[in-house]
């Protein structure tokens, strides 16, 4: 007897639905399962007779062949177990196949039959809805995850027994509401508040958020870039409800979400350690799994110790800076991971921190070099904004603490959100909605420069020996700084500050 379950595969971020067909014929008495399986996928074999078994159901000596269909998409992972369980006990007669057209079934078996939690539910209840479906019974341990995706039923179950029961009574249980919503907001602890002194800094900080540009951070240890680089999460806009979706799925697949966080509603914030290997941080691997620069998608990207990093670790980052994603390929296809993240980098002048303050910095001129050529001239310029953190003096540690105190968060947001509002109208045409994302061509559309902005900038590219690329940036700096003034067009002020941020990598890394 022939039947037919569905259940999901993942490819990238995104789900595909499986169809698990089974069949029962007489003869020599076996259980093989075909359609492009990895060995966990094979194992399901053992896993799922001996749960079936003792669930308390008998499978007769039969000639029992299973076909995960399409068969030219790799299956991985221990998630297909329940639907081959229903495909088989379905074949046997114990289920009416027309109730289980319309149930995606999702799930680990334990051999005494328990039905264990999987990674990536999200994606995968997701395409279930987007395929038709109208059930989906998946792992209790899973519910508030899958809960997240409205227009389907998730069912959560405990057993193999449990699945069966409800399968032959074909009634779907009334199950309680869950809510992946139920912890409320919560906002990031960390505040610019905090912050003593550094206006410079925290200026271009807004900047870099306001438009989304990679900010680059150097000065000697203890002047706080770390600090102030946690904080920036704060000062960023809220995330829609298809980002916040997006992100999830992310974190579905990489095994990140749990009964307790089912769903990403803050920006990501992911500080990898300088031991980060280039698959850990790209992604990859035999069974493809997102990387940290798909982690920190829609958040920020700190690589802190910047020169401490493998160089080809760190260049690897310039293609998916360019492009927003990141492509995997395997002999079984492409996998595509977005990588929509604000890039973050601190790092320190010379080995021991404390160029160019020669009475501390113990380091030669070779030494320093060194070490600052750890970062190649093509990284430093992506990053639209380099600045510098000075040591903090006496007096502002202990001096008035009311004038003291730093402007708090709250308040950078709100101007950090109405200049993304300003580009969000401006590129509703386009594909992006951020003036770090503008292209050459864009630029001479989107970036209007008065007479005296023009010729400064005309002076300044002769003068400072600026690339294209760093031109280009400048040019999207000061579209930001105009937009943060609530201008329509770019000002000599704006080119004039735009400029300054490229000044600090010329002072270390000139050739002179």
């Amino acid at each position: 007897m022939y039947s037919l379950s569905y259940c999901a595969a993942i490819r990238g971020i995104e789900g595909c639905i499986i169809q698990v067909e089974a069949d029962v014929s007489d003869g020599l008495p076996n259980f093989s399962l075909v359609g492009y399986l990895s060995s966990e996928v094979k194992e399901a074999r053992e896993r799922v007779r001996i749960a079936v078994k003792n669930a308390g159901f008998r499978l007769p000596p039969k000639k029992i062949t299973v076909n995960l269909s399409p068969a030219d998409i790799r299956k991985d992972g221990t998630g297909y177990d329940l639907a081959i369980a229903v495909a088989i006990l379905t074949a046997f007669g114990y289920v009416s196949q027309d109730f289980i057209k319309d149930i995606v079934f999702l799930g680990e078996l334990s051999l005494e039959g328990k039905i264990k939690s999987v990674h990536g539910i999200l994606p995968m209840v997701y395409t279930a809805y987007e395929n038709g479906k109208k059930y989906c019974i998946l792992p209790k341990d899973n519910l508030r995850e899958a809960s997240v995706v409205k227009g389907i039923k998730a069912i959560g179950v405990s057993d193999l027994q449990e699945v069966i029961a409800i399968l032959q009574t074909e009634t779907i249980p009334e199950q309680e509401t869950i809510s992946p919503f139920d912890d409320g907001h919560q906002k990031c602890s960390s505040d610019f508040r905090d912050v003593i002194g550094q206006k410079m800094v925290r200026r271009a900080v807004e900047v870099a958020v306001a438009g989304m540009h990679n900010l680059l951070l150097i000065g000697p240890p203890g002047s706080g870039k770390t600090m102030i680089a946690k904080r920036i999460p704060g000062i960023m806009p809220d995330m829609e409800f298809e980002e916040q979706m997006e992100i999830s799925k992310i974190y579905s697949v990489a095994g990140l979400l749990s009964s307790s966080t089912p769903f990403v509603k803050e920006r990501p914030f992911r500080d990898p350690h300088h031991t980060i290997t280039q698959k850990a941080l790209i992604g990859g691997g035999q069974v493809p799994k997102p990387g940290e620069i798909s982690l920190a998608s829609g958040g920020v990207l700190f690589l802190d110790e910047l020169p401490e990093f493998q160089r080809q670790t760190i260049e690897i980052l310039r293609q998916p800076l360019e492009e927003g994603s990141v492509n995997i390929s395997r002999l079984d296809g492409n996998y595509r991971y977005p990588a929509k993240f604000q890039l973050v980098a601190a790092m320190n002048p010379c080995h021991c921190g404390y160029y160019p303050n020669r009475k501390k910095c113990t380091c030669t001129d070779w030494q320093i070099k060194r070490y600052l050529q750890k970062v190649s001239q093509p990284m430093l310029d992506r990053m639209d904004i380099c600045v510098e953190t000075l040591p903090l003096e006496y007096q502002e540690l202990h001096g008035n603490e009311k004038n003291n105190t730093g402007e708090d968060s709250a308040s950078i947001r709100k101007r950090v959100v109405a200049a993304q509002k300003i580009q969000t109208r401006r590129y509703r045409k386009e594909s992006f909605f951020h003036n770090s994302h503008l292209t050459p061509s864009l630029i001479k559309k989107y970036c209007i420069l008065t007479r005296e902005a023009s010729e400064y900038i005309s002076d300044a590219f002769e003068k400072m020996d600026f690339s294209a690329r760093v031109y280009h940036k400048i040019l999207k700096v000061s579209r930001t700084i105009a937009d943060l003034e609530g201008s329509t067009r770019i000002e000599k002020r704006h080119i004039a500050e735009a400029v300054c941020y490229r000044t600090i990598d010329k002072k270390y890394w000139s050739e002179d």
